[in-house]
């Protein structure tokens, strides 16, 4: 008979449960049992642990537990979970992201493309033999460009 009185006192509180998740209301948690006997790998069904034992076992899930929480906090999976979920806010992040790089690389790729000009100008300042007429070449190329004239 007190087996039956348990077993729907646990379906109530199962269902109870449920409804609270449903409505999304923080479930409350349950004070320990004092007698509930826990699961271990290496023991019997019907075995139970000794205090100690049981300690040492809630200790470990703490731990894993602890480590698991860790890893998901570390990989920030629910920022990685609410930008999947607003796709305007996605696209947008990927739209500046977008811009900033193309203007990285043109700033980048003007300021290495000023710095080999102004190294070749030098050299060609030098009048080296062979070398300095290429590239004086290059540099009359380059100026002709830059004043819009396309044949050189």
């Amino acid at each position: 008979m007190d087996n039956l009185n348990e077993e729907r006192n646990e379906r109530n509180e199962r269902n109870e449960r449920n409804e609270r998740n449903e409505r999304n209301e923080p479930v409350k948690a349950r004070p320990p049992e004092e007698h509930a006997e826990l699961e271990h790998p290496n023991l019997p069904a019907n075995a139970s642990l000794t205090d100690n034992e049981e300690k040492r076992l809630i200790h470990h899930i703490h731990e894993k537990v602890s480590e698991i929480a860790a890893n998901i906090e570390r990989t920030q999976i629910a920022d990685y979970v609410t930008l999947m979920n607003k796709p305007r806010r996605l696209i947008f992040a990927n739209l500046i992201a977008g811009i900033s790089r193309g203007v990285g690389l043109g700033l980048g790729i003007t300021v290495f493309a000023g710095t080999i000009l102004y190294a070749l100008k030098a050299l060609g300042a030098l009048n080296l033999p062979i070398i300095g007429t290429y590239i004086a070449d290059l540099v009359e190329y380059v100026q002709f460009q830059l004043e819009g004239r396309r044949f050189y």
